[in-house]
């Protein structure tokens, strides 16, 4: 489960960004993710609260974002949303589609308490 290590990371980030921006408390924290990054958002939500229980973070709350799957056409240059999927441009149906958004995690904000 490598969403625990991402979420070890997140805590460890949030630690350093309350030190360096001198904030009390964090009372959420939110994350984009990309719909192809290869974290389930329940695994990590789960794996965040359970890092975070003996931490300053315990009663933080992480808010999930997915963030949907964009590309651009190799063949006719055209950008599209990629949904369910289907690496076809809808353009020109060319299969050759450079992935633009949708592989990120990506720490968004932070809400002091």
């Amino acid at each position: 489960m490598h969403e625990l290590s991402i979420a070890i990371e997140i805590i460890d980030i949030i630690q350093e960004e309350t030190i360096k921006r001198k904030l009390k408390s964090i009372s959420e924290v939110g994350v984009s993710i990309g719909a192809i990054s290869g974290i389930d958002p329940e695994a990590l939500s789960f794996s965040f609260e359970a890092a975070a229980i003996n931490s300053p973070l315990a009663k933080t709350k992480l808010v999930i974002e997915q963030v949907p799957v964009k590309g651009r056409c190799r063949l006719c240059g055209k950008y599209m949303q990629i949904d369910d999927f289907i690496f076809l441009c809808p353009h020109c149906d060319s299969t050759d589609i450079d992935i633009t958004q949708g592989e990120e995690i990506n720490l968004q904000y932070l809400v002091e308490a």
